[in-house]
C-alpha cells in the first residue's frame, strides 16, 4: 500500500509510471499510445456470454487510479486511447500493426499480457512484464518457450482453451498436445482436416481425435475469441501518435498532490516549471539556484549565532541563506561554530552529533540541529524514510541528486516546512520536544549500557545446553528428526505426524505454526510446551546472550540507537541492538535482565509511568468516575472489576482483577468482544457483556470513542493533547479490514501519542535536573513508559527524588500521574 497522508492510493500510479518510464527512456518512441479497457461488453461478450466469466472485480483501490494514471500519461505526452465494444488488446494490436504498413518503422507492445504474443513479426517486439524483470519477446524467443510460432498462438489457444479468460478450447487438451497438434498440422484448420478425414494418422491418439471432433465448435469459438484485432476502428492514424512534449508544471502540480517526490527528481521538475502559478508549498522558494564560493575559516566561524545550514560530503558546504560555502578543511577546524548558539540546518543530526563528538568537539547547549528528517517526521509520521533530495524537491521546489551539495535550498526547505508545521499547530512537538531530545539520545548513546559479558556468556552456554534438551525431547515426541525453525517441516509433524487438529486456517505455503496457533494447541500435546520453550530459548540466546558480549565496547556497554522517526505514535525505538524487547514476562526473561548492570559503585535507578495509558484515558475523555477512581489512589482494575461483575471491590478476587485488566488496556485499542474472549478465555456473548458493561459505567470513554473516530474521518488524522498529528488514510479504505484497522487506530493514536510525548518531555526534564544538581548520574536508557538512570551510589536518594519529581510534574493533567521508583 502506497498513500498520501490524506489517504488517496497511490500504489498502482506508482508502479505504473516506474515501468513505463523505464521503457521509455530506454526505447525513446517517435509515436507513443497507451490502452485502456472501458467498461463496457465486447464484441467477444456478445458472441459468447461466458467470456471473462467469474473474473473478480477490479478492486476499488485500483479502479480510482486510473483516472490520474490516464492524467499522468497523456501529460508525459502519450496517447491515451479507449475504443467501447473493444478491448484495450485489441487497440494494441491495431496500432502495433501501423508498422506493418509504414516503411522502416519498429513497433514495441508493453504488456503483462502473455496473449499479445501472438502479434509478434518482423517489425513487433513484445515487452513481457514479469514480476522482477521485463523480458524483450522475439519470434525466436517464442517458438523456444512455446515450441510453435507467434502466428499459431491464436490456434493453441483454440485448443488448450485459456481460463483466466474462461475461453473453452477442447476439453482434455493442454499446451503440450495443442503445440505438438500444431507442430505436426500447422494450423487449427490442419488439425480437424487431419482428425476428420485421416482416421489412419496415428500422430493422432484415438482419444485425442474424440475431444477434437467432440469440442469442434468450441474450438473455432475459441479461435475468434482468443484473436486480437487489428484493424479496430479506434479513430486514429499513425500521425496522430506522435509522442507529444512533456507538460512539466501539470506533472509538477500531479506529482506534488500525489506526494510522490521520487518522480519530482527524475524529470527534475521544479517550482520554475509553474511559470506565473504559485503553489503554497513552494511560494518561499521561487528564488534562483545559489551560487557557490570557496570561503577559509574565518568566513565559516563569522556564521556562528544565525541561522545556517550545512551539507556533510566529502568537503563541508555551508549556507547563509545567500550562497554556498564550500570549506576545503575539515569540521574539525570550525569547532568554535559547532560550541556557539547557531541554529544548523541539517539531515541526520543525529549521525553529525557524533562525528562532531569523535573528532573532540563537544556541541554547545545552545546549538540547535535543526533536523529536516525531524521536520518531515512531524508533518507526517507514518510516511516512512525520506531523503533528502525529495524534501528539497517538495519544499524548496528545485531538484538536486543524492550527493549533491545543497545548503542553501536546505534553508528554504527548511522555512517552507516550518511554515507548514506552523499552520498545523506542531511546533511545539518540533521545538520543544523532537529538537531538543536529539542531543539527549545522542549522549544516552554514546554513554551506552552496560551487561556483564562475563555473566551472559555463562547465560548463553546454560541457554544452549537447554535447547539441546528440549531439541531432543521434541525429537522423541515426534518419533523423528526435523527442522524445528522450519514451519513447513514443524506444520508436517504436528498435523501429519501427530494428527494434531487444525485449529487456524492452513495458509498456501502450508500449516500455520505462528505462536498463536501453538498456543491454542497447547492442550492437546505435550510437544507444543516443549517447541514454544525452544523458541524462546533460541531467540533469547541468539538474540541477545550470544550478541551482546560480542557487540559490547571494552568497558562492556553496549550502544543501541535511538529511532527518533521510525513510528507513527511519536514513541522512540531501540535497534542495533533492539534494549526495548526484552522479555519480562517470562522466567528466563527476567535472568536475563540480570545481566544489565551498573559499573562499579553506581547503581541503576528505574522510573515508570503508572497506568499511563489508562490515566490518559481518563484525562481526554474526561470521564467523571475513571477520575475520581485515580484521584482517590484507587486500584482502577479492582474498580473497573467491581463494575464490570456488578459486585463489591472487596469481593473481587485476583481472576476476575485480570479480566477487568485485559477489558481496561483492551479499550483503548477498540477491543472486539471476539478479540477479548480469546484473551481471557471466555465466549464471545460473554465478553461483549463486558464490554457493554464498562462503557455502561464509563460513558465518557464510549462518547470518546465514538467521537475521536468520526473527527478522524471528517479531517483524515487525530491529535494529542499536545499537538501531535497521526493521518490515518485507513478509515477511506475500500477494504473493510483496512477500516477496522484504521478505527482501532484512531481510537489509540491519541492516547498512545501523549504518552510518547508526556515520556520526551520528561526525559528532557530529567536531564536537565540531574545536570543543574551537578549529581554524577545519566539517563542510560529509555523503555516506553520506563525511564533509566546510572547513578553514584552516594547519589541514589536524589536521583530517585529527581525522578519521580520531574516525571510526575512533567505536565499537568485533570488528574495524578504517579511513578514507581526502584533501585538495584
Amino acid at each position: 500500500p502506497l498513500t498520501t497522508k490524506t489517504g488517496k492510493n497511490t500504489n498502482a500510479i506508482f508502479g505504473m509510471l516506474n515501468m513505463v518510464t523505464r521503457q521509455l527512456d530506454r526505447i525513446k518512441p517517435d509515436y507513443a499510445a497507451v490502452a485502456f479497457d472501458v467498461h463496457h461488453p465486447t464484441f467477444r461478450h456478445e458472441m459468447y456470454d461466458g467470456y471473462k466469466a467469474g473474473r473478480h472485480p477490479t478492486p476499488p483501490e485500483l479502479l480510482e487510479q486510473f483516472p490520474e494514471a490516464k492524467e499522468i500519461l497523456s501529460m508525459l505526452g502519450l496517447h491515451v486511447l479507449e475504443a467501447p465494444g473493444y478491448e484495450a488488446d485489441d487497440i494494441q494490436g491495431t496500432v502495433a500493426s501501423f508498422a506493418n504498413a509504414a516503411e522502416g518503422l519498429e513497433s514495441y507492445i508493453f504488456t503483462g499480457d502473455r496473449d499479445l504474443l501472438q502479434l509478434i513479426s518482423e517489425h513487433i517486439t513484445v515487452l513481457l512484464a514479469g514480476n522482477t524483470d521485463t523480458k524483450e519477446m522475439h519470434r525466436e524467443e517464442f517458438i523456444e518457450k512455446y515450441g510453435v510460432a507467434p502466428e499459431q498462438f491464436v490456434d493453441m489457444k483454440a485448443l488448450m482453451g485459456d481460463s483466466s479468460d474462461n475461453i473453452p478450447g477442447v476439453g482434455g487438451i493442454g499446451e503440450k498436445t495443442a503445440a505438438t497438434l500444431l507442430q505436426n498440422y500447422g494450423s487449427l484448420d490442419g488439425v480437424y482436416e487431419a482428425a476428420e478425414n485421416s482416421p489412419e494418422d496415428k500422430r493422432i491418439t484415438k482419444s485425442v481425435r474424440e475431444k477434437l471432433l467432440r469440442d469442434k465448435e468450441n474450438a473455432y469459438l475459441s479461435q475468434k475469441l482468443a484473436r486480437i484485432m487489428t484493424d479496430a476502428p479506434i479513430g486514429v492514424s499513425l500521425d496522430d501518435l506522435v509522442r507529444g512534449e512533456i507538460d512539466r508544471a501539470g506533472l509538477y502540480r500531479k506529482f506534488t498532490e500525489l506526494e510522490l517526490s521520487s518522480f519530482l527528481a527524475k524529470f527534475r521538475l521544479t517550482a520554475e516549471d509553474l511559470g506565473g502559478e504559485t503553489a503554497r508549498a513552494v511560494a518561499v522558494c521561487d528564488t534562483p539556484a545559489p551560487e557557490s564560493k570557496e570561503a577559509d575559516r574565518a568566513e565559516i566561524l563569522a556564521l556562528a549565532g544565525r541561522k545556517i545550514a550545512l551539507y556533510d560530503g566529502e568537503f563541508p558546504v555551508f549556507s547563509d541563506g545567500v550562497r554556498d560555502l564550500v570549506y576545503r578543511g575539515t569540521l574539525s577546524d570550525l569547532a568554535p561554530l559547532f560550541e556557539s548558539d547557531t541554529d544548523l540546518v541539517c539531515f541526520g543530526g543525529k549521525p553529525l552529533y557524533h562525528k562532531l563528538s569523535d573528532l573532540g568537539i563537544t556541541p554547545g547547549e545552545k546549538l540547535r540541529l535543526l533536523d529536516l528528517s525531524l521536520y518531515a517526521y512531524v508533518l507526517n509520521p507514518g510516511s516512512g524514510a525520506v531523503s533528502l533530495p525529495s524534501l528539497i524537491s517538495m519544499f524548496a521546489g528545485a531538484t538536486v541528486g543524492e550527493d549533491t551539495p545543497c545548503p542553501t535550498y536546505m534553508l528554504r526547505a527548511e522555512e517552507a516546512m516550518r511554515k507548514k508545521i506552523c499552520e498545523d499547530g506542531e511546533e511545539r512537538i518540533l521545538d520543544e520536544l523532537e529538537i531538543p531530545l536529539l542531543p539527549l539520545l545522542a549522549r544516552i548513546e554514546r554513554r551506552g549500557f552496560m551487561v556483564d559479558r562475563a555473566g551472559l556468556h555463562e547465560f548463553g552456554e546454560a541457554l544452549a545446553d537447554l535447547a539441546k534438551d528440549l531439541q531432543d525431547r521434541i525429537y522423541m515426541q515426534a518419533g523423528k528428526e526435523f527442522n524445528i525453525n522450519s514451519p513447513k517441516q514443524l506444520g508436517e509433524v504436528l498435523f501429519v505426524n501427530l494428527s494434531l487438529p487444525q485449529l487456524g486456517k492452513k495458509a498456501k505455503s502450508g500449516f500455520s505454526t505462528d505462536a498463536e496457533t501453538l498456543e491454542e494447541l497447547r492442550p492437546y500435546s505435550p510437544i507444543i510446551d516443549d517447541i514454544l520453550e525452544y523458541r524462546q530459548v533460541t531467540k533469547l540466546n541468539g538474540t541477545y546472550a550470544a550478541v551482546l558480549p560480542e557487540v559490547a565496547d571494552e568497558e562492556g556497554r553496549v550502544h543501541t540507537e535511538f529511532k527518533q522517526t521510525v513510528t507513527a505514535t511519536g514513541r522512540l525505538s531501540s535497534a542495533d541492538p533492539n534494549l526495548q524487547n526484552i522479555p519480562i514476562r517470562t522466567k528466563m526473561g527476567r535472568q536475563m535482565r540480570r545481566y544489565f548492570i551498573a559499573k562499579d559503585g553506581y547503581e541503576l535507578v528505574d522510573a515508570d509511568y503508572s497506568q499511563i495509558e489508562l490515566r490518559l484515558l481518563a484525562h481526554i475523555s474526561g470521564d467523571e468516575h475513571m477520575i475520581e477512581g485515580f484521584c482517590e489512589g484507587a486500584d482502577i482494575h479492582r474498580k473497573t472489576a467491581a463494575a464490570v461483575f456488578g459486585i463489591p471491590e472487596e469481593e473481587v478476587t485476583e481472576d476476575l482483577r485480570k479480566k477487568a485488566k485485559a477489558v481496561n488496556f483492551g479499550i483503548v485499542y477498540g477491543i472486539s468482544g471476539f478479540s477479548l474472549a480469546k484473551d481471557i478465555g471466555s465466549s464471545v456473548p460473554v465478553a461483549s457483556r463486558y464490554i457493554k458493561s464498562y462503557l455502561d459505567r464509563y460513558p465518557a470513554v464510549e462518547k470518546y470513542l465514538h467521537d475521536v473516530v468520526e473527527d478522524a474521518k471528517k479531517v483524515g488524522y487525530t491529535t494529542t493533547p499536545f499537538g501531535r498529528r497521526r493521518y490515518i488514510p485507513e478509515l477511506t479504505a475500500q477494504n473493510g479490514n483496512l477500516r477496522a484497522f484504521g478505527k482501532r487506530v484512531a481510537m489509540n493514536a491519541p492516547i498512545q501519542g501523549a504518552a510518547a510525548d508526556i515520556m520526551k518531555i520528561a526525559m528532557l526534564k530529567v536531564d536537565a535536573r540531574l545536570r543543574a544538581e551537578g549529581i554524577d548520574a545519566a539517563i542510560v536508557m529509555q523503555v516506553h513508559d520506563e525511564l533509566v538512570v546510572e547513578t553514584a551510589k552516594a547519589d541514589v536518594p536524589l536521583c530517585k527524588k529527581i525522578l519521580r519529581e520531574e516525571m510526575e510534574n512533567a505536565v499537568s493533567l485533570s488528574l495524578p500521574l504517579t511513578v514507581d521508583v526502584t533501585s538495584g
